[in-house]
């Protein structure tokens, strides 16, 4: 450390004088310095008030430039360090040596840029102020086709430099965008796709940039998912598979895109992406089907898949993971067939593959994010499908299940899908075998409970399972009934004004179906009911008024 003080005097000695040895000497001494405890050293050089030599020393005419860009990137690994670079207005010399054509000037000058940015508002704001990142970019760009080993290393230190310049700062990734770099990275990422380091740079940048909804279009407009596609086939490392796949979900998400890379099914990706599903790395299975269930998001792409023969691969690869299997591949296949199954035309081909009995399989999972998917997916599949729902809804395991997970309170998605599909088993089946079914296992309280819910699509779905129960098997319910206090339930689900049409016009229909059984019968006269009735007369929605008038004369007549 006596050393580097003795260094640090000559320097401020030697940059008065301008003698390029001496001052050479000293720079080579700090440079050792910072190589062997760069912190301490650090310290010493921001105490003894050598950063502002710097900018007279970073002359783009000097031998000594490179190392004195060598030193502040040094300088700058440090987070204390960083905004005293800018004090001492360091950044607009450094943006200037950009313009210089010596590799090695450009190579320390990019390293310094980028430490100083790194996590640092003041150095990006510095940075932006000089224009450094548009010739950054430009240098990119006329520079990306070049594969020599030391030019690769001057790109990914530019490619690292404009990450650290707009890591989590929308504004300034717009900017990039609106400079064209993506464009121009995607076809860097095609050219270095060998060299680690530079594709690591790109995958960032990517991964930073792909969350702004004005990069989409640029994204689009390139062959970036086949690039992608093509790394994450050559990719050996896990690490590195999960940073391609970050980049890819949300690019998927884009419509264009997504249907872009589908191609009517006939897409290069979209086929190198099914290859995926039978392979026997987890990896690979878990990209191919969480792109299925991306590509699965319209009506068109569903119907084309289901008619080539996706169900089966989808069910052969949860087959292997029903044992001790893969939580995330679980859930990414059951994610797939959930959103196969939303168009009409597919549920019933999908229940004649035996897509309900693959995904019973998993009704004994422990895992949340299993549970929430399995429900779903049952849900979308006996939607209109009356024979399905009723051989689901007398399958006494699965409706115990249904009841437990109805009572999961630190699940709410679990405990949300499992009451609608407790409900949609009821109302599609509208069968007397499935109410008996929901009745012996418990599950009356909690369609119940469900009418409260704050969703009126869930409202709306209980009071109607709850009409069909009191319309096909009263007596057996009637207990139930009473024990879940329906009765006052629906006289506040009527009394309220906030209720939708539709919530007091079934409320209205399940009083007259409990009318025939007395004790519920005596509960609806103790709440004076015939007031909230009489009053929804007046009601401006029609179906509801008229249902009101029928209501009155039920209750007047029997009371």
């Amino acid at each position: 450390m006596d050393n580097l003080t003795e260094a640090l005097q000559k320097l401020k000695l030697a940059s008065g004088d301008n003698t390029a040895h001496g001052v050479e000497i000293c720079l080579d001494c700090l440079l050792k310095a910072l190589a062997s405890t760069n912190t301490e050293a650090s310290m010493k050089i921001q105490e003894m008030g050598i950063l502002p030599l710097f900018p007279n020393l970073l002359n783009p005419q000097s031998s000594c430039t490179p190392k004195v860009a060598n030193i502040i990137a040094e300088l700058a690994k440090n987070e204390f360090m960083r905004s005293p670079c800018v004090d001492a207005g360091l950044i607009p010399p450094l943006v200037q040596l950009l313009n210089s054509t010596d590799q090695e000037v450009l190579l320390q000058t990019g390293r310094a840029l980028g430490n100083i940015c790194y996590d640092s508002h003041e150095g990006r704001s510095a940075v932006h102020l000089a224009g450094g990142a548009q010739i950054v970019a430009e240098h990119i760009k006329s520079l990306y086709q070049n594969t020599e080993p030391e030019n690769e290393k001057l790109l990914t230190v530019f490619c690292g430099m404009l990450m650290n310049y707009s890591n989590d700062n929308d504004s300034l990734q717009a900017q990039l965008i609106n400079m064209g770099v993506i464009p121009t990275l995607v076809k860097l990422l095609g050219i270095h796709s060998h060299n680690a380091s530079l594709t690591e740079m790109c995958l960032i940048a990517f991964g930073n940039l792909a969350e702004l909804e004005s990069s989409k279009e640029q994204f689009a407009s390139t062959n970036i998912a086949e690039e992608l596609v093509r790394l994450f086939q050559k990719q050996a490392e896990h690490d590195k598979k999960e940073m391609i796949f970050e980049v890819l979900a949300p690019l998927a998400e884009n419509d264009e895109s997504m249907q872009k890379l589908f191609e009517g099914g006939k897409g290069s990706v979209f086929q190198r992406v099914l290859s995926w599903i039978p392979s026997n790395n987890h990896q690979l299975q878990l990209a191919g089907a969480l792109a299925i269930a991306n590509f699965a998001r319209n009506d068109g792409n569903c119907i084309h898949m289901v008619d080539t023969g996706i169900v089966q691969k989808l069910l052969d690869l949860l087959d292997r993971h029903v044992e001790e299997g893969n939580v995330t591949v679980q859930h990414a296949a059951l994610s797939a067939l959930r959103n196969l199954a939303i168009p009409v035309v597919n549920k019933s081909k999908m229940l004649s593959a035996g897509v309900a009995d693959v995904v019973l399989k998993f009704l004994q999972s422990e895992m949340p994010p299993v549970q929430f998917k399995l429900l779903g997916t049952l849900r979308m599949l006996i939607d209109t499908q009356a024979e399905a729902a009723d051989q689901l809804g007398t399958n006494g395991k699965l409706v115990e299940r249904l009841v437990e997970w109805c009572e999961a309170k630190d699940h709410a998605g679990v405990m949300g899908e499992s009451n609608r599909l407790l409900s949609a088993l009821i109302r599609h089946s509208k069968s007397k075998e499935v109410v008996r079914s929901v009745i012996q296992g418990g599950g009356v309280k909690h369609l119940v409970t469900m009418a409260t819910s704050e969703h009126m699509i869930m409202q709306n779905e209980a009071l109607v399972a709850l009409g069909l129960i009191a319309a096909l098997d009263l007596v057996a319910a009637e207990k139930d009934f009473v024990g879940a206090s329906l009765v006052s339930v629906l006289h506040k689900l009527l009394s309220d004004e906030r209720s939708a049409p539709e919530i007091k016009y079934n409320s209205m229909i399940l009083i007259c179906a409990l009318m025939g059984s007395e004790p519920l019968h005596k509960e609806v006269q103790s709440l004076a009911f015939i007031d909230v009735v009489s009053k929804l007369r007046a009601h401006e929605n029609k179906t509801v008024s008229h249902q009101a008038s029928l209501t009155e004369q039920r209750l007047t007549a029997q009371s």
